[in-house]
This record gives C-alpha cells, sequence and structure tokens, in this order.
C-alpha cells in the first residue's frame, strides 16, 4: 500500500510522523511519501518537500509564499503520475490541503482528513469542499463528527493526535527537578512555532513578564522557543530588561511541567497544557481591523480548544491588538498569590483531561486508513 501525507506545518509534521509509525507498526510494507517536515522524514516518509517550515497564516503572508506553495503543489502531482499512490491524507493546513485534495480527487485518488479544519468556527462554507473532495474526515474533537455529519460530510471519530503525543512524551525529569529546586514560581512563556505568531505575539508576553516581575521578585520565567531563529528573537525581545528569563529550544514539555502557570499563543498545545493541568492565560495579538473582521466571522464563544471542550473559561482567553499586559498578567499573579484559586483551576483541568484525553488517536487513523483505502484491499487480494 501507498500512501502520500500532506502536513503543512510543525504540528503537523508531528501528527504525521506518528501516524506513519502507527500504519508501520500494522503494516510494515506500507510506504509513504509526501510534503512534511524532519518528524516525517525521521518516521520513514520520502518527503518531497518541507512544506512544513513555510507555515504563514494571514492573505498578505499567503501571496507572498504562493510560489513556493504552487511549487509543492507541483512536486506532489508529478510524484502522483510517476508513483500513483492508494490514497492522499492532508493533516490540518486547510490553506494548502483542501486545494491539494481538489487536485487529488480530481485525479481520482481518495482524499482522507486527518485533523480537519475548524470550520464550525468560522468559514463554514469550506465544508462543501470537504464534502466533494475527502472520502473521509477523522475528527478529533468529539462535538465534530455530528457537526461534519449533518451536513452530509463522511467522517469518522479517531480523537486529537496530540493526546498521543502527551501519553508519549517523557521531559527530561533531571532538568525538571533541577529548576524547581532552584526556589521560586516558574511562568512558562510559549509565543507559538510560526515566525509570525512569535513576532506578533512577543512583546505582550514581555510585557506581562514585567509586570508579574514588578510584583513577584520571587518569580522566574522560561521560554519554550520552537526553533534556533525563534529563541534568538525572543533572547532579543528580553536583552537589557533584567528579568530572570532564560530561553529553552526544544523544551516545551519540559517548560510545561515546571510551570506554575504558563502565558501560550493560542493552539493546539492547549492540549498539552491540559493534560499536564497547568494554568494558563491563552493569547492572540492581531491586528485591529483583522481582529473586528474574526469576531465578526467566528461562531463559537472561545479560542481555546481546551475551553471548547469544558465548555467554560478555564483557560482565560485575551485577544487583542495592543500590548497591554495587564489583563494577561492579572490572572498569572492571582494564580500566584492565591493557592486556592490556582488549585482550583487544576482540578477542573484533572477532571477534563480524564473524560477528554484520550490517546491512541493516531493507532485509530491507521486502522481506519488500512482497512479504507482502496490499495488494502488490492494488495490483500
Amino acid at each position: 500500500m501507498h500512501l502520500f501525507l500532506s502536513a503543512g506545518e510543525p504540528s503537523g509534521d508531528l501528527h504525521g510522523a506518528n501516524l506513519v509509525r502507527a500504519l508501520l507498526r500494522r503494516d510494515p510494507s506500507v510506504r509513504v511519501t509526501g510534503l512534511g517536515g524532519p518528524k516525517m522524514t525521521a518516521a520513514g516518509v520520502n518527503v518531497l518537500f518541507p512544506l512544513a517550515k513555510h507555515a504563514v497564516m494571514g492573505f498578505v503572508r499567503v501571496l507572498k509564499h504562493l510560489r513556493t506553495f504552487f511549487r509543492a503543489a507541483r512536486l506532489a502531482q508529478d510524484s502522483w503520475a510517476a508513483d500513483r499512490p492508494d490514497a492522499v491524507v492532508v493533516i490540518d493546513c486547510a490553506g494548502f490541503n483542501l486545494p491539494l485534495a481538489k487536485r487529488a480527487h480530481a485525479a481520482g485518488i481518495p482524499v482522507y482528513y486527518l485533523m480537519p479544519p475548524q470550520v464550525w468556527a468560522w468559514r463554514s462554507h469550506r465544508v462543501k469542499k470537504m464534502r466533494r473532495f475527502c472520502a473521509g474526515v477523522l475528527t478529533a474533537l468529539p462535538f465534530e463528527e455530528k457537526w461534519y455529519r449533518d451536513r452530509g460530510v463522511a467522517t469518522h471519530f479517531v480523537g486529537h493526535p496530540y493526546f498521543d503525543e502527551l501519553a508519549a512524551q517523557q521531559p527530561d525529569a533531571a532538568l525538571v527537578a533541577t529548576e524547581r529546586a532552584a526556589g521560586g514560581p516558574i511562568v512558562g512563556l510559549l509565543p507559538g512555532s510560526r515566525d509570525q505568531e512569535v513576532t506578533a505575539n512577543l512583546p505582550l508576553l514581555v510585557g506581562a513578564a514585567r509586570r508579574v516581575a514588578a510584583e513577584r521578585p520571587d518569580v522566574r520565567f522560561r521560554v519554550a522557543a520552537f526553533n534556533d531563529r525563534q529563541a534568538d528573537v525572543c533572547r532579543e525581545a528580553f536583552a537589557g530588561l533584567n528579568l530572570p528569563v532564560e530561553v529553552m529550544v526544544g523544551r516545551t514539555p519540559e517548560v510545561i511541567a515546571m510551570a506554575t502557570a504558563c502565558v501560550a499563543v493560542s493552539g493546539s498545545v492547549g492540549l498539552e497544557l491540559m493534560g499536564r493541568h497547568v494554568p494558563t492565560v491563552v493569547v492572540y495579538r492581531m491586528g485591529r481591523w483583522t481582529l473586528k473582521l474574526v469576531r465578526m466571522l467566528v461562531k463559537v464563544p472561545y479560542m481555546s480548544l481546551v475551553n471548547l471542550l469544558a465548555g467554560e473559561e478555564l483557560f482565560p482567553e485575551h485577544a487583542t491588538h495592543s500590548d497591554d499586559p495587564g489583563p494577561v498578567a492579572a490572572p498569572i499573579l492571582r494564580w500566584l498569590n492565591d493557592d486556592s484559586a490556582r488549585t482550583a483551576v487544576v482540578e477542573r483541568l484533572r477532571a477534563l483531561t480524564e473524560q477528554e484525553a484520550r490517546p491512541g488517536a493516531c493507532d485509530r487513523a491507521a486502522a481506519y486508513l488500512l482497512d479504507a483505502a482502496p490499495g488494502r484491499a488490492r494488495t490483500a487480494a
């Protein structure tokens, strides 16, 4: 059986790698090519183009990268012509993967969508494309399956792949213990994995750290940087501020594990914070007019997946166009100064995790794909 995977950002690269490992455990003869990143390559995928490192958001930034995306799509199509896959599996990243799904559908190749776009939150018209181009949508959140089914989309609930990663994680216990033993609470700062997220949100995180440190000089800050380039940006932002800050590269699990509380840019990392029961303020900074547009279009009450799962604001949210750190610092200070307030959030997160954090999504997705994709039947015949 031959599959083609497409993951357009770092989280998709992670989930794609875990999916491939699950596929190979079930059937070592499976071949996988695709578009992705280093984690998929390490898992055994023949990655034709490093699409995951080109993750961007926003109309203008997408326009600047159009040539790159067209090149990646052309490489995919050329690959299909030379070595036709039995199915194409796309992961998240709707801006690139929905047009790719259209191309695969036109070529007569069945398409399966893992981690589908959150069209139930906004841009719901995209569901028509998913109904037309996708042979199956593997849903990640409990309420998604009914939403898609009610709109005529073939779905199969597998759960969120992030919980697979959480179950498999083994944070460096010695590092966590050493940091905790140094004394004083630790506030983790998670500025995101996309370059533009880091650039947009870092001033807000820096301002919040300064505000918190002014009232609690015993606090230390640990920044979780996705790569060395972003780490340099973070270090430059904190330079000269005389704050007890250390930037750690590739240590997100450790930063979360050692933290008393966190400030995190909105994204799927929120599920990891939920799974580790860490009280967190969720932020997202964007332009004034973009924020107004988003508030007009978004149809759900929360931007955090954790809050959507809980049906309440367990993680205080702050979507903003300003750098005012007050709304970010205030919940952090409340948790640092009031153990009972922090414990109450921890216990609610613990209960939510027990209810929702079911690992095995990638294994369930692998089983579904091996059963549903037509190449399996031909191989077995």
